[in-house]
């Protein structure tokens, strides 16, 4: 019982210190790499589940974004096995046995050493707006009940818990109703502490959680939406969340994916890239989130030709799995790890020429003895010195392509120095890592998974 206990403990995940990050039981640093996988729990069989759970631990993923009441005529339309979420579609009447296909799924994610960022429903439970299968069923009353059955039942799993299923809070009725379920999983796990929360909504023009709940203590950290248009300024939706008054972690929980219709245009704009899904995670961290989601269009839906697509053609979400953008994930979080995480910030002052607009964008971050700039299209540029520690400075040209490093000479840490990446054009980006020399740190280096014991 002890050793289950201790275990159950160092899975649990809470805010930095320094408001910034999340971070684990023992205060080392948790890089949230995500992945949206809203129907795994309704479509996927258990064989299947394996499958995609096993290759995105591979890829070093850390965090499987899935929906309990899913999107997809979730409520009426059965798992696998035959099974709907609710009795009569009552949130006070879960079905056990649908249930137990979870645990399953929930299980074996740890085993492999991930997190499920749970959603507890899609938003168009709680209201459908102009699009969704619904149909509606959450009042406040039940919307507690439901969170508290889901609390009790994952308090001792890895779970990050978010809540809103991409649906913006049209008034105080609807903002009532997360509350309740929020303070009903808290009563279920049985501590705040060991309840990870946030709120998933739809894109907006600044902010996303913030808007509604960023003083709410059950809020741990901020997530927004850009959603699957190729100029979302992304960076400006996390410096609006990182200046915030009330200081909070903040991440974009779902960005372009890879092999989307661009802002569900495909006639006219195509279908977006590797290029496109790692351009966005360079410019959100860089500008301050904590961490990132990936996202793949026939993944989200767990298409298979047995079913409809939602925005098709598509292939099936087992020949998706090793896309270009899905595998260059891996690189994005080899990069973050390589360096000491919990004292980075963002810095454009470092960048001593343009920063751009998006699409050649050139942004920038550092840590006190560390830097590293992403430009999107290779341009060069030139960076003001003496940002970070050390006389003497040295690193690298990191291509986020490969995940291969090109060797940086050493040079004085003074006045300013200009860069010029090894390749430029579209889809040629380059990140430049600077250290202080005497730090000694290595080349970002390919991560390997460790399983749960």
């Amino acid at each position: 019982m002890l050793l289950i206990q201790n275990m159950a403990q160092a899975q649990i995940l809470k805010v930095s210190p320094n408001k910034r990050y999340i971070v684990k039981q023992d205060g080392s640093p948790f890089f949230y790499l995500g992945d949206t996988a809203w129907e795994l729990f309704h479509r996927l069989n258990r064989e299947e589940a394996d499958k995609y759970l096993q290759n995105r631990a591979d890829k070093g993923y850390t965090v499987i974004q899935a929906v309990v009441l899913a999107e997809l005529d979730g409520l009426n339309d059965p798992n696998p096995y035959g099974h709907t979420p609710l009795k009569n579609n009552d949130p006070t009447q879960p079905n056990d046995e649908y249930f137990k296909h979870v645990d399953y799924i929930v299980n074996k994610a740890t085993d492999l050493g991930l997190y499920i960022g749970m959603l507890p429903t899609w938003g168009d439970k709680v209201f459908k707006n102009t699009w969704g299968a619904g149909p509606e069923i959450f009042n406040p009353q039940n919307a507690k009940a439901y969170g508290e059955y889901l609390g009790k039942r994952y308090a001792s799993k890895p779970i990050i818990w978010i809540l809103g299923g991409d649906r913006n809070p049209r008034n105080d009725a609807d903002i009532a109703i997360w509350r309740a379920m929020a303070e009903g999983i808290i009563a279920g796990v049985g501590n705040k502490d060991n309840a990870l929360m946030t709120y998933h909504p739809q894109p907006k023009e600044k902010g996303g959680s913030s808007t509604w709940f960023h003083t709410d203590e059950w809020l741990d950290f901020n997530m927004f939406q850009t959603g699957h248009c190729r100029n979302s300024n992304v960076y400006e939706k996390i410096t609006h969340d990182y200046t915030l008054a009330t200081t909070k972690p903040t991440m974009d929980g779902e960005p372009i994916y890879e092999d989307h219709p661009v802002c569900f245009n495909a006639n006219d704009l195509g279908y977006s890239a590797a290029y496109d899904v790692r351009r966005a995670a360079y410019l959100d961290l860089f500008a301050g989130a904590h961490g990132h989601t990936y996202g793949c269009h026939s993944i989200w839906q767990m298409y298979a030709p047995n079913r409809k697509p939602v925005n098709g053609p598509l292939k099936p979400w087992s020949e998706s799995l090793d896309l270009p953008g899905a595998s260059d994930m891996t690189h994005v979080r080899a990069l973050m790890e390589s360096r000491p995480i919990l004292d980075r910030v963002p810095d454009q002052a470092i960048v001593a020429t343009d920063t751009y607009a998006e699409g050649d964008r050139i942004q920038a971050t550092r840590g006190k003895d560390y830097l590293f700039v992403y430009t999107s299209t290779g341009r060069p540029f030139t960076v003001n010195m003496g940002k970070i520690s050390g006389k003497q400075v040295k690193g690298f040209w990191y291509d986020p392509r490969e995940g291969t490093s090109k060797a940086v000479e050493s040079m004085d840490n003074t006045g300013k120095k200009e860069f010029t990446p090894p390749s430029s054009g579209l889809g040629k980006d380059w990140i430049l890592i600077l250290d202080d020399a005497t730090k000694n740190y290595k080349e970002p280096q390919k991560i390997v998974t460790k399983k749960n014991t």
